[in-house]
């Protein structure tokens, strides 16, 4: 049937499951809220949504009430302005709030490939909460496009599932690898000394990251265990680098929960078997994290205070993006055999303003606990907290931070620490 026609099987003061990132199903979002006058108090649930969100416009607040896992910048306004929520949660325990009926889905709205021979779709480039939510959702609506790539591991759902189906076919949104410039490629190379060969991976997506994984060209036998991944993994796999020869769970596979990048990347994982996507609360539960060898979680931070605290999803009191993975990861990779946890971040922000804080900004959230943080790097160095007390802690951030903050945050620390 057409969007218009699926999305009259939602229901006012319903709440509706979103599939997220390159998923996103965009012909049924903007058909719900062209029929927004229908609507009174509909919840919307998901993690990030490429595009402009439509359902998330002012005009539409009586309509929709976005429930963000996570917040990106087509949501930041209206969560600042209080027409949206953002919710802080582990990527791991997201699939329990739907398994368990702590929020219960009465629709969910994904964006999934055509059927095989045997009637099951694919849930494609993003399994991650998706999977939870086909399986839980009362009415499940898709949007079936030809060019969303048959991605193998949990995704799959049978066609009787489903209430209705929108054929489309229509490009995929498309990211390009983000340029690095010299502070990232010198976080990069930092990073890069810290991966062994034959380590297992945990990677984002940014400069950063990408800077990375173009610094990785000359190790061996390096394994892919991660919340998701993008177009900067291709060549290391096609080099032959990335074999996930050495790891314990799925010995010989590139494991992840979602996807996002360019259509080289679509097409790579499009019935790629040494390529599988599954449900992020498998991919980020911790006890299986730490079962894959030198296990090295690389995440980003926006600030990090002298005690070792992180703050990863908010600037002071504004959401910014989402608790995501990272704790999963970097408690995983502590507790895994030679494992490591990277903290990496530019040690200015594009301001000039330092990174490296004596004091977190009022309101802001902590999302890795200086307790669990190991490796933070910036362009300037390594600092290693793990068996460090505060004041010793104080003592090498401030190595690492920008030259410029370094006095203020040294008379910091004597005043706190006596550093």
């Amino acid at each position: 049937m057409t969007a218009d026609d699926a999305v009259r099987l939602i229901h006012s003061h319903s709440r509706v499951f979103v599939q997220g990132a390159a998923a996103t199903p965009t012909l049924l979002l903007e058909a719900l809220a062209r029929r927004g006058s229908e609507f009174e108090g509909v919840e919307t649930v998901h993690l990030h949504l490429d595009g402009n969100a439509p359902h998330a416009r002012p005009e539409l607040a009586r309509s929709f009430r976005p429930n963000a896992f996570f917040c990106g910048d087509n949501l930041r306004t209206a969560v600042a302005e209080g027409r949206a929520d953002y919710m802080p949660v582990f990527l791991s325990e997201i699939p329990l709030l739907f398994r368990n009926g702590v929020l219960p889905l009465d629709a969910a709205l994904l964006h999934v490939s055509p059927p095989d021979a045997h009637g099951y779709v694919s849930l494609g480039t993003s399994v991650d909460t998706a999977l939870a939510a086909a399986q839980t959702a009362k009415t499940l609506i898709a949007q079936v496009n030809r060019q969303m790539p048959r991605s193998l591991g949990d995704g799959a759902v049978h066609v009787s599932r489903f209430a209705a189906l929108v054929e489309c076919d229509v490009p995929l949104p498309e990211h390009a690898p983000a340029p690095a410039g010299p502070v990232e490629e010198a976080i990069a190379q930092r990073i890069a000394g810290l991966v062994e060969n034959g380590a297992t991976l945990q990677m984002g997506i940014g400069a950063i990251p990408d800077a990375v994984l173009r610094a990785l060209t000359h190790h061996r036998g390096l394994g892919v265990h991660t919340k998701m991944f993008s177009d900067g993994l291709l060549p290391l796999l096609e080099k032959g680098v990335v074999t996930n020869e050495f790891k314990r769970r799925q010995r010989g596979k590139t494991v992840s929960s979602f996807v996002n990048g360019t259509r080289r990347l679509y097409d790579f994982i499009h019935d790629n078997p040494a390529v599988e996507l599954r449900d992020c609360a498998y991919v980020n539960d911790t006890s299986i994290i730490r079962e894959q060898p030198k296990m090295t979680a690389i995440n980003s931070a926006i600030e990090v205070d002298l005690t070792g605290q992180v703050v990863a999803d908010s600037i002071g009191e504004r959401s910014y993006s989402g608790v995501g993975g990272q704790m999963d990861f970097i408690r995983g990779a502590t507790l895994s055999d030679e494992g490591k946890a990277i903290i990496a971040l530019p040690s200015s922000t594009s301001k000039g303003d330092s990174r490296i804080v004596a004091q977190l900004k009022p309101g802001a959230g902590v999302v890795t606990t200086r307790a669990h943080v190991r490796f933070v790097v910036t362009e300037h160095g390594v600092a290693d907290l793990y068996g460090k007390n505060l004041r010793q802690r104080a003592q090498a951030l401030i190595a690492i931070a920008a030259p410029a903050a370094r006095d203020e945050l040294e008379q910091a620390a004597r005043r706190r620490f006596h550093a």
